[in-house]
């Protein structure tokens, strides 16, 4: 049961308020600088990602057409913004609320602030380059360190991600006094969360990039081995503050994926999401070559001042909301 907060106060003292209104500020002026566009897209939605792990809440609207009535809070402006990139808005980012039906702790809230920005005509390498750039102004960091999600599980505990079989995933999960999971994506995650996470980056940024193609969702696959997608995350202090890729074309190939999550979803016994027809149909018009990127903003501001929460240094977290 949860109880509910008698404490009108808000989370964040007014030397951090401060501190947040100055991020953002930094953020824009470096934007700004790039001639980068800044665009704001709907929290509310009728369809939703069809994502297998990760689940939109629902909103009601007493409206008339109860079909209608079905709509979502979004985890990312990711669709939305595709939709502009595909109508000729050019490079584009955005600052906004995101919302995800979430565990609650240390570095999660149900509601959080995201950065997301589409850079036209760069690959994957170009796009971690201004993550560079960005952290630097933030958090005044070193240059990032790289490395491809399997030379890390081989360096850190001597898997190949890409090669081993669910059987041996799930002993070695077994040996942690894991769960028992089927799905081998869920293996090497619970392995990752547990062994690898906690020690990286530090003192340095690291990009951990070419996940599995498994895991590719919104990400074009590799040209050089197509069992890896173009995708990146970038981690500091043992702490994921972003996911990007090189964003798919294909609407043929996105379709399948969406099916293929939903039919996963089904088969978990889970409810199966509406597929975002109008951002399929902005693929087939055409999404022009770009790479994208989700950055959680209360998490980097955490980092920034040295807090150990996020609830340090949001106005006001779930429970007081």
């Amino acid at each position: 049961m949860t109880t509910k907060s008698t404490d009108w106060r808000p989370n964040a003292s007014l030397e951090v308020l401060k501190a947040r209104a100055s991020m953002l500020s930094q953020i824009r002026t470096f934007f700004q600088q790039k001639q980068i566009l800044e665009v704001d897209t709907p929290s509310i939605s009728h369809s939703t990602i069809t994502d297998v792990y990760l689940d939109a809440p629902e909103v009601q609207f007493p409206i008339a057409d109860s079909e209608s009535s079905r709509l979502f809070l979004q985890t990312s402006p990711e669709f939305s913004m595709k939709r502009l990139l595909a109508a000729g808005s050019g490079s584009i980012y955005q600052v906004c609320r995101c919302f995800r039906d979430d565990e609650r702790g240390r570095i999660h809230n149900p509601e959080f602030l995201m950065l997301e920005w589409y850079h036209l005509d760069y690959n994957l390498h170009q796009l971690m380059n201004e993550m560079d750039e960005l952290l630097s102004v933030i958090l005044q960091t070193k240059q990032s360190e790289r490395i491809s999600y399997q030379q890390l599980f081989l360096n850190s505990i001597n898997i190949d991600p890409l090669t081993i079989s669910t059987d041996e995933l799930q002993k070695l999960v077994n040996d942690i006094n894991g769960p028992y999971l089927e799905d081998k994506d869920q293996l090497l995650n619970c392995l990752f969360v547990s062994l690898i996470e906690p020690k990286l980056a530090k003192e340095t940024p690291l990009f951990v990039h070419h996940f599995p193609a498994s895991q590719a969702s919104l990400a074009k696959l590799s040209k050089d081995d197509p069992r890896t997608a173009e995708r990146f995350e970038l981690y500091f202090q043992g702490i994921e503050l972003a996911n990007g890729f090189y964003e798919l074309q294909d609407v043929v190939e996105q379709r399948k994926r969406f099916e293929q999550d939903n039919q996963q979803r089904k088969n978990l016994g889970k409810n199966e999401k509406p597929i975002d027809e109008m951002f399929l149909d902005a693929l087939t018009s055409g999404l022009p070559k770009c790479s994208g990127v989700a950055l959680g903003l209360d998490r980097l501001l955490m980092l920034k001042l040295n807090e150990n929460s996020i609830d340090q240094v949001m106005p006001f977290t779930f429970d007081r909301a």
